[in-house]
């Protein structure tokens, strides 16, 4: 597999090497790959294993990121590769995070051709998604690069677990980052996920207010559904910006975790308590949940949805239509 020395780290002495690509500054040994398994040390130099190796490509709906107020009813080119550093026992897309999936090799400029092919179908971009896209970190801000060249946006769905200097340094080529905060307990990221809740505080509130930010929460039965910890989260997100939207998803037994399903009453809960701070909550992972959007001023349906198929209805430029509030975040 071809590598591709990677950026972000310290050469320590006999030929150790600290990453400092994110918060773990994993401390390697000749021949040693990091926690994200795709970062190895080799004679003494940091390199990257997955660069241009992509393990999926697809064009979704943009509300599949999931993203609400950011380019509603569009499409987006979305691609991943595989490894994560982050260890959560529930994850959704272990197939990539934490096995060896098959790849095949596609250039920057195959990537941006792929997706300028899909612009006429109504693709705005490219998403970088499925596993962990700061793991990818070269691949995906040489592409982001050439993408906005080529005036394509550029999403990041990521887990937030990424230094500070190597975010701030993406983030002018970043339009959009749905960012999952997993828990609002540190003891929760420790346990389930072998990462700190700090650090991916740290992400949110850096990238708010560089760029567009959505946050996914996927609730889980007896682990992170507390309506204690929910209403945490949602102060928090509100301190911030309260027209943050937030994803409240429902938990289905995956990988290691064999829990039952998330009830569809706990996520009523907590929608009904996260809204009592923001103004956009939605629920996922829920077939036939009404996710419209309503104008927070004159109550106006804005855009109407149905699982993935998304209806504009009262919003023009970012305004409602009905009477010219301006809604925060949705970009049309």
């Amino acid at each position: 597999m071809p590598r591709v020395e990677a950026r972000f780290y310290e050469k320590m002495d006999d030929n150790r090497v600290r990453c400092v690509l994110c918060p773990h500054h994993c401390l390697l040994k000749e021949d040693q790959r990091g926690l994200c398994r795709v970062r190895v040390n080799q004679e003494g130099r940091l390199y990257s294993l997955n660069y241009a190796e992509l393990a999926s490509l697809a064009l979704d709906p943009i509300e599949k990121k999931p993203l609400f107020h950011f380019f509603p009813g569009s499409l987006i080119l979305s691609t991943g590769t595989f490894g994560c550093n982050l260890a959560c026992a529930f994850c959704q897309n272990y197939a990539l995070a934490h096995e060896e999936p098959v790849t095949r090799r596609v250039d920057v400029s195959g990537l941006v051709d792929a997706a300028l092919q899909c612009k006429p179908q109504g693709s705005v971009g490219v998403a970088f998604t499925y596993n962990e896209p700061s793991i990818w970190y070269e691949y995906v801000r040489d592409a982001a690069v050439k993408l906005k060249e080529n005036d394509l946006k550029v999403v990041l769905v990521t887990n937030g677990y990424i230094e500070k200097q190597p975010l701030e340094e993406l983030l002018p080529y970043i339009d959009a980052m749905n960012i999952d905060v997993k828990a609002f307990t540190d003891e929760f990221y420790r346990r389930n996920c072998r990462g700190k809740l700090d650090a991916v505080k740290a992400t949110v509130e850096t990238a708010v207010g560089k760029t567009h930010v959505e946050i996914t929460n996927l609730v889980i039965p007896g682990e992170n559904d507390a309506p204690g910890e929910i209403e945490g989260l949602a102060r928090w997100l509100a301190s911030l910006d309260p027209d943050i939207p937030l994803h409240l998803s429902r938990y289905h037994p995956a990988y290691q975790f064999q829990k039952e399903a998330t009830p569809e009453e706990t996520l009523e809960v907590a929608r009904d308590t996260a809204g009592q701070y923001l103004n956009f909550v939605y629920l996922g992972n829920l077939g036939g949940e009404n996710n419209n959007t309503f104008c927070r001023a004159c109550g106006k349906l804005l855009i109407s949805r149905n699982v993935y198929h998304t209806h504009i209805t009262g919003l023009e430029r970012g305004n409602c239509t009905n009477c010219g509030s301006k809604i925060a975040y949705i970009i049309s």
